[in-house]
């Protein structure tokens, strides 16, 4: 099952100090819903545990992220596929582009897309649908707030 969401978030901080902190795995951690383990392998790969609850099915996903189409400090594509045991499986991705936003700070604008399987698939569109638009939500709100630090 696919789902897709867009929006865009002012930032109270400039393009360079947003960049870091997109690719900071300490604060990437601190703003994912449900992140556990968010640990660096490489420039452009880090190796995740979530734990996320869609309805009455909750799991722990573990999985890899990829950075890719890297174009600092303007924007990159971050993706990631993680297994949920019998919960299933979920793997998306997000375009993320940065522009100077007017008046100061940064515009960070975002086109995500989510598949999952499995027993999560089975839930139904709405549920899910709801359910990665809160964890969209309540992850650019923390990482608004990690930034205003």
């Amino acid at each position: 099952m696919a789902m897709t969401m867009n929006g865009e978030v002012a930032l109270p901080a400039d393009r360079a100090t947003v960049w870091a902190a997109l690719n900071d795995p300490a604060v990437l951690k601190r703003c994912i819903p449900g992140a556990q383990e968010l640990e660096k392998l490489s420039d452009t790969e880090f190796q995740a545990t979530v734990r996320a609850a869609v309805g009455p099915v909750k799991a722990t996903f573990k999985g890899r992220v990829t950075l890719t189409d890297l174009d600092p400090p303007n924007a990159y594509r971050i993706s990631g596929e993680g297994q949920g045991g019998v919960a299933g499986f979920a793997k998306g991705g997000a375009s993320v582009r940065l522009a100077d936003a007017d008046g100061g700070g940064t515009l960070m604008a975002y086109d995500v897309e989510a598949n999952v399987g499995g027993k999560l698939a089975q839930l139904g569109g709405r549920l899910i649908n709801g359910v990665a638009k809160k964890y969209a939500d309540e992850f650019f709100a923390n990482f608004a707030k990690e930034l205003t630090i």
